[in-house]
């Protein structure tokens, strides 16, 4: 049995004005995440690092400081370089949209 489904009907942004803003409001919000990802890196990593030297022996804070390094590295390529958060999903959500209408 196949049925048909008619297309979704989705609110249009009647204004640009109100889209720029709601971009606008992602950038922004991208750049905050990022900013705490990094805020929680540095006191997290500097915890370890303290610890790690005051404990003394064979120093390993690195490890985790280069790992998540990494990950914030790419995080911020991602808001900073990348399309300003959304490029790639504003692009799909735009293609899904016009399939439905």
């Amino acid at each position: 049995m196949t049925r048909c489904h008619a297309p979704i009907e989705r609110p249009r942004i009647r204004d640009t004005s109100e889209a720029r803003l709601r971009i606008a409001r992602r950038r922004v919000d991208m750049r905050i995440g990022f900013y705490a990802h990094a805020a929680v890196y540095v006191v997290v990593n500097g915890f370890l690092a303290v610890l790690d030297l005051l404990r003394g022996g064979d120093v390993w804070f690195q490890w985790p400081l280069l790992g998540w390094g990494l990950g914030l590295a790419i995080h911020g390529a991602l808001v900073w370089l990348g399309t300003g958060g959304g490029g790639v999903r504003e692009r799909m959500l735009k293609d899904e949209l016009a399939r439905h209408e």
